[in-house]
């Protein structure tokens, strides 16, 4: 269930990691709240670390864009799976050994950066190929990661995010790239970023962090990997997963918090109470009679935090949701 406090986030978690694409900007622009939302959480004491399944750009890049955006940021505090992919890849192969990067410049700074060798083809005989997101990819790159997978090669991926966020929509993540090789080549490689927990774990040992809190717009990466990290998640409405994917999410990808956006950090999150066979949230409540969710009153992110609640509590008693009768009126 949601977790609750009475006092506000940026209070209580001494280090947010904060997700980037569909968190704090959307394609080339920062989503309106974010940047005020930030800097209210660090004057109050909270700290920022970055947290993004990007392996295109180093470090440097995203904090030179964050800071462009009005969230100054420092190459320490970003953390970029081409940076855990890289960690990953030190534990599957020695330290001299070749490695075909197919990515962006991020991950070939993170591969060179603990020493490997890198090279350009399958052809020069390399011990591991690791691949990571390039909006410039092409087809002869993918192929030349199955000719390498096909020859021996230690196969890495950065992240297997399906889709990634940008200004025009959804588009083709890194994880629909490494699903072409793997289809070519039967092997599917184990991962670095989100949402596996040791890219969070990473992450919170960069601002030595004693009680971090996750903030990210996706279940399925940011929410489901901070359970999996043992971090409690703050869900924003301003990216991919929305009120209805919340609503239906299994008990491993469900946030604790949820807020509109970042402007949230600010605000206490009292816990949700059942009270006459509804769930309630502010002035809002929720419940499901006959697999019917119903939500009614007050604000929408409060109707929202009802109306998980009480789809949670069903479901996890046993019963079921009827998707098709999902409510519309600002909350799904």
């Amino acid at each position: 269930m949601l977790l609750g406090t009475d006092k506000p986030l940026q209070e209580v978690h001494d280090v947010a990691l904060v997700d980037l694409d569909g968190v704090t900007y959307r394609g080339p622009e920062a989503i309106p709240s974010a940047p005020p939302a930030l800097a209210a959480a660090r004057e109050a004491g909270m700290r920022v670390v970055y947290v993004t399944n990007n392996a295109n750009r180093a470090p440097e890049t995203v904090a030179e864009h964050l800071s462009e955006l009005g969230m100054p940021t420092t190459r320490d505090e970003v953390m970029t799976a081409a940076q855990a992919g890289a960690a990953l890849l030190a534990t599957l192969v020695p330290a001299e050994a070749k490695v075909l990067v197919v990515g962006g410049h991020g991950l070939v700074t993170a591969v060179t950066e603990l020493g490997f060798e890198t090279v350009a083809s399958a052809e020069d005989g390399p011990d591991a190929v690791i691949q990571g997101f390039n909006p410039d990819l092409r087809w002869r790159d993918l192929a030349e990661v199955a000719y390498a997978v096909q020859g021996g090669a230690v196969h890495v991926a950065t992240n297997l995010d399906l889709t990634i966020p940008n200004e025009r929509g959804i588009a083709p993540g890194n994880g629909s790239l490494v699903q072409a090789v793997v289809q070519a080549t039967g092997a599917v490689p184990p991962a670095a970023g989100k949402p596996e927990p040791a890219m969070f774990h990473l992450a919170a040992a960069k601002a030595d962090a004693e009680n971090p809190m996750m903030i990210g717009d996706r279940l399925d990466t940011d929410l489901k990997g901070a359970r999996a990290a043992g971090y409690p998640g703050l869900l924003v409405l301003t990216g991919v997963d929305r009120a209805r994917e919340a609503i239906l999410a299994t008990p491993d990808m469900r946030p604790s918090y949820i807020a509109e956006d970042l402007s949230g950090l600010a605000e206490a999150h009292p816990a949700p109470r059942l009270e006459d066979g509804w769930w309630c949230s502010g002035d809002s409540r929720a419940r499901v009679v006959d697999g019917v969710l119903q939500a009614e009153g007050g604000t929408r992110i409060d109707r929202v935090r009802a109306a998980c609640s009480a789809a949670w509590s069903t479901v996890d008693a046993g019963g079921h949701i009827d998707i098709e009768a999902l409510p519309t009126d600002g909350v799904a």
